[in-house]
């Protein structure tokens, strides 16, 4: 009897559980592809991120030359980390003791760690929209994962801005002091580390008052890292 027949159509799914599928596996296919990259990037150099891309467009090329870790000189390590996050060796990629001082203080200064700087140069842009930020600090704890500490500081020094124009210590020591970043000195490291994170308006060659006085504290800070430890994993 045609009413005793079983429909063979399949039930429909709702809608809104066949969006949550498809956002679950774009979310998944996002994070595949970003390990892999990170994977990559642990063993290759990084190509350009999009700031050296806007900066090379706009000027007709950048000064840039890649030099692996072990023809950096040790101080000029010991300097940024003392510069700019001092508590490297001892994070996750968040400073948390530092974020709190931030808080505590009500200031409006960042606590950038030089991971997050790293995710920032290579893989986003700079602003300081919520967008930028949310995604800096998705992708900054599997960085932190995968990459070992020398090769976080190994990409952040070869992609940092020291100049308009001049990308990575290489091109900041040929540039300022006409010298290789094997062979800088403690001051020429200290003032280079002192230009960062706002290099345009400072000139290591011609230093102020200001950036001495920097430099100087700068080279007390990586002697002090070396002293307690705190330096203890990038250096052998």
């Amino acid at each position: 009897m045609a009413g005793s027949k079983k429909s063979s159509a399949k039930p429909t799914v709702p809608l809104r559980r066949r969006l949550r599928s498809w956002a679950a596996r774009f979310v998944l296919i996002c994070m595949t592809v970003l390990l892999l990259v990170l994977i990559a990037h642990r063993f290759f150099a990084p190509p350009p991120g999009h700031y050296m891309k806007q900066e090379a467009a706009r000027l007709g090329g950048l000064a840039h030359e890649w030099v692996p870790f072990p023809e950096i000189a040790p101080v000029m390590v010991r300097a940024v980390v003392a510069a700019e996050d001092a508590n490297f060796c001892n994070h996750w990629g968040f400073d948390m003791t530092e974020i709190r001082k931030v808080i505590a203080a009500g200031e409006s200064r960042g606590a950038s760690t030089l991971s997050q700087q790293v995710v920032k140069n290579v893989y986003l842009w700079h602003g300081r929209t919520w967008t930028r930020k949310a995604l800096e600090a998705l992708i900054t704890p599997p960085l932190e994962a995968l990459w070992p500490k020398r090769r976080i500081l190994e990409v952040y020094l070869n992609m940092a801005e020291f100049d308009e124009g001049v990308f990575g210590v290489e091109a900041a020591a040929r540039h300022y002091f006409n010298t290789s970043a094997s062979d800088l000195r403690p001051a020429q490291a200290a003032r280079l580390a002192a230009l960062l994170p706002a290099p345009r308006d400072r000139d290591a060659a011609r230093p102020s008052a200001w950036l001495r006085n920097r430099a100087s504290a700068i080279l007390d800070g990586a002697a002090t890292i070396a002293r307690d430890g705190r330096a203890a994993c990038f250096e052998d």
